[in-house]
């Protein structure tokens, strides 16, 4: 499902420094943002500090944000900023091995063993795209923004966003495989929709 766009009457508020405003955005936006955040950088605790540093950007630079862009591109181009910078930072220290498994699959409740071993096997395999893959991959199928809004936000041009998504697909589908899955990439819009394919 697609992100809406804020109120524009909000935003103006917002713009001009108004904390409630302001507030009312970072309540619309925040957990898109931070569970984007999380599946790239698999630490709940980095991606609450990262979620806080990116809305402090976002307040910074809101007076500055124009209409010629939607709010929702800009967010996230925010975003992937402030997560490349962390991840080279990371690069450059050495940092604690955080098992996957300790991240909880995103939007499942109460769902049968078998589709949740499915989905945290679809969500693996995610993990190990590289993250310019994961990037684009997640903001269209978890996040839900469009080619174009990917393209903008990620800063690169419509033809590179489809073709990593693609590929993203296709070694998640690749890897899931590998685990007796089959994956049905050409209809799936979603990474949990991978999960509706079967166990051999």
């Amino acid at each position: 499902m697609a992100l809406t766009q804020p109120d524009h009457g909000v935003l103006r508020k917002a713009q001009r420094g108004d904390e409630r405003a302001f507030n009312l955005i970072v309540r619309a936006y925040e957990q898109p943002v931070y569970n984007y955040v999380l599946r790239l950088v698999g630490d709940r605790s980095l991606a609450e500090d990262l979620t806080q540093e990116v809305f402090l950007r976002v307040y910074q630079g809101l007076p500055g944000f124009s209409d010629r862009s939607r709010f929702t591109t800009w967010l996230f181009q925010v975003t992937k900023n402030r997560v490349l910078d962390e991840l080279r930072a990371l690069e450059r220290r050495p940092r604690a091995v955080v098992a996957l498994d300790d991240i909880p699959p995103l939007e499942v409740v109460d769902q049968p063993f078998e589709r949740t071993e499915t989905i945290d096997a679809v969500w693996r395999a995610v993990e190990a795209l590289t993250v310019d893959l994961k990037m684009a991959l997640l903001l269209r199928d978890v996040v839900g923004l469009s080619y174009t809004e990917i393209a903008d936000a990620l800063e690169i041009t419509l033809a590179t966003v489809k073709w990593r998504i693609y590929k993203a697909r296709e070694e998640v589908a690749t890897m899931l495989a590998r685990d007796g899955i089959t994956a049905r990439t050409a209809t799936t819009t979603r990474p949990a929709a991978v999960a509706t394919a079967s166990t051999e």
